[in-house]
């Protein structure tokens, strides 16, 4: 499952991986540039370009939601 967000600053960017480490499943996050990071490690996330939409990957559309909802608080 795939979802293509835009992440506007650092508190969404730490909410991303909040959400992500309570997953059970694997998320990733993939930049414009091809750039891969996994959702549940603040370093990787900070690797990416966040001036256009990533995409959030992953294969439980619940995590997926759970991950995704965590934008919108």
């Amino acid at each position: 499952m795939v979802r293509q967000v835009k992440v506007s600053n650092f508190a969404e960017v730490q909410g991303i991986v909040s959400a992500a480490a309570k997953c059970y499943n694997e998320v990733g996050v993939h930049d414009v540039k091809g750039s891969i990071a996994d959702a549940k490690s603040i370093l990787g996330m900070m690797s990416l370009d966040f001036s256009h939409p990533v995409k959030i990957v992953c294969e439980d559309e619940n995590d997926l939601n759970r991950v995704v909802s965590a934008l919108e608080q």
